[in-house]
């Protein structure tokens, strides 16, 4: 058979091959259209809902709501669901910008959503059983992340989706071309660009480019160079695999593959690509962020509890709406605060662990010294809340929960020296964190009521629990003088004296009496002046002054002043036998410095939304608590404990806090310690016009302390707190803080010149002691 007539056999099946190409290119020309209307419109609801316009020009993310201290440096990374930031296309940088276009979409800035010319690369790879590569735009993957195209909800699902793997994928492909269409509609390509990089996750918490950056290598998004752009972009073909932190060889290859894309449209030079292809990616500046880094961490936790609060009433998210919340903190001074903090607490741990080495005794002990005998098998252990779950898991009867409470097990733990990989158990575990002494720093500007430096601990990651706020302890003779305030606005002078002799006093609960005698046991017999009583937290005096004035008095004192904690009217609490918080005494003692007014402190000076509206802003809660007259006696007195009590320290030569200038320092500053019967609570709070700051030190357990008294008094375990954060505060010439004297009012009438007042009254006792006791 000749060619021709083969040919002419093959006609007709040439003819109906021929027609049918036809009818299915019309087919196609018509129904495609046809499907992509029923896709847009949810046709008979086969298909699923597309987001609406509006959805797509407010595309809901969860933006993380960023916190900044007075002094514009940000805390921490914020609060989140997603750790992510935002930023514009002209925070980008054009390395990102070359990175991206190079690995993921060259046409980008000419298509309108959909690459056509890719679409039939990926077909004909397909049908040929060859891949070419991805042919979804930039556009297609935004509309994915932003809408989760291929997450849907069963109740959201389509009559059609869920039914076949290849159908399902037909429809969320032509999800994404619709969306990328009408996404190219709304936005600018620059605004695509930056919204791409905001909503991809780069693993390690950090979603969107900006906590990428910070977290990979401690920049911003501009501030990348190309190798470090083309790690983040190369990412995006598979975030786990890619991770230059866990698969540094894959990372590696796949950033030459996005230089050499670069390369190859232009945006790097052949020679700068061979210089950096064979480098490593330098991880030096890695730290992934979390709310265990960072300055203020203890603050950063205590403070979501009240932004949760008022931006609930506010009906805003702090974990979602991207909001920008301006605290009263100053950075320098929150540095030097924690600095301080771990200088005089290593300093002090490495006391407790050498007399416990010393005295060869365990860890819990009474207010005798005595070792308190199976304390910590029958009330600290049974108490931990490792202990409890296992209570609730096996029952309280169960071998199960002794089994694994002493079932040694890996962890990291605490120690001063840096964290140690050990092997405990559970039970071990909890007598080896008990050991650690605890402590609590605060600081506010008494005219405003400002807080400005919050320590809550002396390690965050390990102790979450905050000790200025919610740690409640006995303050001992920090609250003298709220009993020594009383009797001032009654009208007693500083320079009234009392005799330092054993006091008996009905409680008037029946034949009950209070009889509290002095830290050393003993009296000394001596008269001295209510000013230096207070300077030397003499008890007999103390209780003294209390029965004239009245416990009712005091208390009310207290509260005005700015105690909230329930005070009973006792004549024990003169010597603060009730817990308090240091937040609540350094508001109360900031009233002092505020001649007499009190500002309840606060941290949180102003919120704005994540388009920069301002949606709140603090109003300071003000109160007249004592007139001027008394806030300024009560000053003085404290004063005294400067110039001769305990706060001595602060500027005497023999300590290092260089507050040297002795007549500046001791007309400048205030101060007083407190310090319970058994040394379980040390406290020392210092008083400028400036600067109120105070700080706590105790164990864990009331049961832990020194086992000698003047060891773990207030003027040796918190005043090297307070006195290393004063003399680096004054020392910054950046802050302007001076040693301003206290305001004197005009027309005071109560005489505190102690020698004045007794030529006046012609007694013959005024010494003024130099000792160190209190």
């Amino acid at each position: 058979m000749t060619a021709k007539e083969k040919l002419k056999k093959r006609r007709p099946l040439l003819k109906k091959l021929t027609i049918a190409l036809w009818v299915g290119f019309a087919l196609f020309i018509i129904g495609f259209p046809t499907y992509i209307w029923a896709v847009s419109n949810n046709l008979n609801n086969w298909f699923g809902s597309l987001p609406s316009y509006s959805q797509l020009e407010n595309p809901e993310q969860n933006l993380t709501s960023l916190l900044f201290t007075a002094d514009g440096v940000q805390l921490g990374s914020g609060y989140y669901r997603d750790n992510r930031n935002p930023v514009t296309y002209d925070e980008l940088g054009d390395n990102l910008v070359h990175a991206l276009l190079a690995a993921e979409d060259i046409r980008f800035n000419s298509h309108s959503g959909i690459d056509l010319e890719s679409m039939f690369r990926v077909a004909f790879g397909v049908v040929t059983f060859s891949p070419k590569g991805g042919g979804s735009t930039i556009s297609q993957q935004l509309a994915k992340n932003l809408f989760n195209t291929r997450v849907i909800k069963a109740e959201d699902r389509g009559k059609l989706e869920g039914k076949s793997g290849f159908l399902d994928q037909l429809i969320y492909k032509t999800k994404e071309w619709i969306l990328s269409v009408r996404l190219e509609r709304s936005y600018t390509k620059e605004e695509i660009m930056a919204m791409y990089y905001n909503t991809v996750e780069f693993g390690n918490n950090a979603y969107g480019i900006k906590s990428a950056a910070k977290t990979y290598f401690n920049k911003l998004p501009s501030e990348l160079t190309v190798p470090e752009a083309a790690v983040l972009a190369g990412m995006q073909k598979g975030v786990t695999t890619y991770r230059p932190d866990i698969n540094p060889e894959n990372s590696k290859s796949r950033r030459n593959i996005v230089m050499s894309q670069m390369v190859k449209y232009g945006f790097l030079n052949r020679q700068a690509y061979d210089t950096m292809r064979v480098k490593d990616i330098n991880l030096d500046d890695f730290r992934q962020q979390d709310h265990n880094t960072g300055l203020a961490q203890y603050f950063r936790a205590e403070a979501s509890k009240d932004l949760l609060s008022l931006l609930k009433t506010l009906g805003y998210d702090l974990y979602g709406d991207g909001l920008k919340i301006y605290t009263t903190i100053d950075s320098r001074m929150q540095g030097y605060a924690e600095d301080a903090m771990d200088s005089a607490m290593r300093t002090l741990q490495n006391s407790f662990d050498e007399k416990l080495l010393e005295e060869a005794r365990d860890l819990w002990i009474d207010s005798k010294g005595r070792e308190l005998e199976d304390f910590f098998e029958e009330t600290i252990v049974p108490r931990s809340s490792a202990y409890r779950n296992l209570e609730r898991k096996y029952g309280e009867e169960s071998d199960s929960v002794k089994y694994y409470m002493n079932k040694p097990k890996k962890m990291t733990v605490f120690s001063w020296g840096g964290d140690i990989d050990t092997v405990l158990s559970s039970r071990d575990s909890i007598r080896y964190y008990k050991q650690f002494l605890q402590a609590g720093f605060l600081a506010t500007e008494p005219k405003s009521g400002a807080i400005k430096a919050w320590v809550g601990g002396i390690n965050f990651q390990h102790f979450k629990y905050d000790h200025v706020r919610f740690g409640k302890r006995q303050p001992g003779s920090l609250f003298k003088p709220f009993v020594y305030a009383t009797a001032v606005e009654q009208g007693y002078s500083p320079c009234y004296t009392f005799k330092d002799e054993a006091v008996a006093i009905p409680t008037g609960n029946g034949n009950e009496i209070w009889d509290p005698s002095n830290s050393d046991g003993g009296f000394s017999g001596d008269e001295m002046t209510l000013k230096l009583a207070m300077a030397k937290s003499v008890n007999s005096i103390t209780a003294r002054v209390m029965q004239i004035v009245k416990p009712d008095k005091v208390v009310d004192m207290a509260k005005r002043l700015g105690i909230k904690s329930t005070i009973p009217p006792y004549y024990s609490i003169a010597l603060g036998t009730e817990d308090v918080s240091l937040f609540e005494i350094l508001g109360a003692y900031g009233t002092f410095a505020n001649k007499g007014t009190h500002i309840e402190p606060y941290f949180i000076s102003r919120i704005e939304d994540k388009y920069g509206n301002e949606i709140y802003r603090h109003v300071p809660r003000k109160s007249k608590a004592i007139n001027e007259d008394v806030a300024y006696v009560m000053l003085n007195m404290m004063q005294e404990t400067v110039r001769n009590g305990s706060g001595i320290r602060l500027w005497a030569e023999n300590y290092d806090y260089d507050l040297t200038d002795y007549n500046q320092t001791k007309n400048s500053i205030g101060a007083k310690t407190g310090t319970t019967q058994n040394a379980s609570d040390g406290w020392f709070v210092a008083v400028t016009n400036e600067i109120v700051a105070g700080a706590w030190v105790g164990g864990d357990d009331r049961a832990i302390h020194f086992t000698h008294w003047p060891d773990g008094q207030g003027a040796r375990t918190a005043m090297p707190i307070v006195g290393m954060f004063l003399k680096d505060i004054y020392a910054d010439s950046t802050l302007n803080l001076q040693k301003t004297l206290f305001e004197r009012p005009p027309n005071l009438s109560m005489e505190i010149d102690c020698q004045k007042f007794v030529d006046v009254l012609n007694t013959s006792d005024t010494t003024i002691y130099d000792d160190d006791i209190y």
